[in-house]
């Protein structure tokens, strides 16, 4: 029962970050597969280049969702006592870590998916909410004066570590911190190819305001 347990929230937790979300919306909704047209990249910031504010809001509260979701999943293996309050935090991290892999990698769409930012942040929202606001507040800070979403997401995630490290809210825990930093050094590894645009010169802009796109 214990392990079967364990093994049905873990399956959850990939199948979650699976869900393709801009792929199935983009079809469903306005019959474009979002993979063929921008960056080819199957998330949120090509459906907003794509489809527009709306169709990439959706999109992108979706995926903060389904990460939210399965890293919670480890509350029902504390609710059934599979494992005790001083190991919840561990096995959040292993089940939003395991959706963030089902986003990049959705076994719906032949493991071609998104670069897990979006569900990432909902992982983190999970895990510690008041350092999420703070990273959410970077991003916004970071997109609202660069344009550019790359830099943001990169940007947003490395605070989450830095500032767990300095003791923003409380004594620095070493899991968190860890985490953080695996964390970032994923998100640019996902972003290569923005940060090759981004020192040239060339990467896309995303306009909050105004219809005008780059």
């Amino acid at each position: 029962m214990t392990f079967g347990l364990f093994l049905i929230t873990f399956i959850g937790a990939y199948l979650l970050g699976s869900i393709p979300t801009s792929v199935w919306y983009g079809i469903g909704y306005f019959g474009i597969d979002v993979r063929q047209h921008g960056s080819g990249n199957a998330g949120a910031t090509n459906t907003f280049r794509i489809l527009g504010k709306r169709a990439g809001t959706i999109v992108m509260l979706i995926d903060i969702l389904k990460g939210w979701t399965a890293t919670c999943l480890a509350l029902l293996l504390y609710y059934f006592n599979v494992i005790g309050l001083e190991e919840l935090l561990s096995y959040k991290i292993v089940f939003g870590l395991v959706a963030i892999v089902g986003h990049i990698y959705p076994i719906f769409v032949k493991f071609k998916g998104g670069k897990g930012v979006a569900t990432l942040l909902g992982m983190v929202l999970a895990v510690h909410s008041e350092l999420a606001l703070v990273c959410i507040t970077i991003f916004i800070f970071t997109l609202l004066t660069s344009q550019y979403v790359s830099l943001s997401s990169m940007l947003a995630t490395l605070a989450f570590p830095v500032f767990s490290l300095l003791g923003m809210f409380g004594q620095p825990e070493t899991l968190l911190v860890v985490f953080g930093f695996v964390m970032f050094v994923l998100v640019v590894l996902t972003h290569k190819k923005n940060i090759g645009r981004l020192l040239s010169g060339n990467e896309s802009r995303v306009r909050i305001f105004g219809n005008k796109k780059e």
